[in-house]
């Protein structure tokens, strides 16, 4: 539940596995979420709690009997830069190392050089990571070290 200047509102994380018989509910986010959809209350006279109750005993049942929408991520698919791609190609510990990596430092990787417009800051870029990947460090990592 959350309290917002206009209305407050009661959240169910697996919506759309409700009946929702009285059409109570809207979607949480409009093109962004799947499952979870939202009841807002307006004014207290619009709370009806044995309405309410028969919501959550209806989710609660849901969840005890494991029913639930599974997520599918749209990921991109990870398009390494020509000059990241020769040089694994030619340096095989490289290649391994870098292949070690998750799929999301993956991406940064190939972002950073992709993103260059130049072929000497694509070179320069190269010769930055190299190390990094070497050793195990991912782009962003030591940022995120506190």
């Amino acid at each position: 539940m959350a309290a917002f200047k206009k209305y407050c509102g009661l959240w169910f994380f697996q919506g759309v596995l409700l009946k929702d018989k009285q059409k109570k509910f809207i979607n949480a986010q409009e093109g962004k979420t799947k499952a979870m959809l939202q009841w807002r209350f307006y004014s207290i006279d619009e709370i009806d709690l044995p309405l309410i109750k028969e919501y959550v005993l209806e989710a609660m049942a849901h969840v005890e009997n494991g029913n639930e929408v599974k997520f599918t991520r749209n990921t991109k698919p990870l398009i390494i830069p020509l000059e990241l791609m020769q040089r694994l190609a030619i340096d095989k510990q490289l290649e391994v190392e870098f292949n070690r990596f998750s799929k999301s430092k993956l991406h940064e990787f190939a972002l950073y050089i992709a993103a260059a417009k130049r072929t000497e800051t694509k070179a320069k870029r190269l010769e930055k990571i190299i190390p990094m990947i070497l050793s195990g460090e991912g782009l962003n990592d030591r940022y995120k070290k506190s």
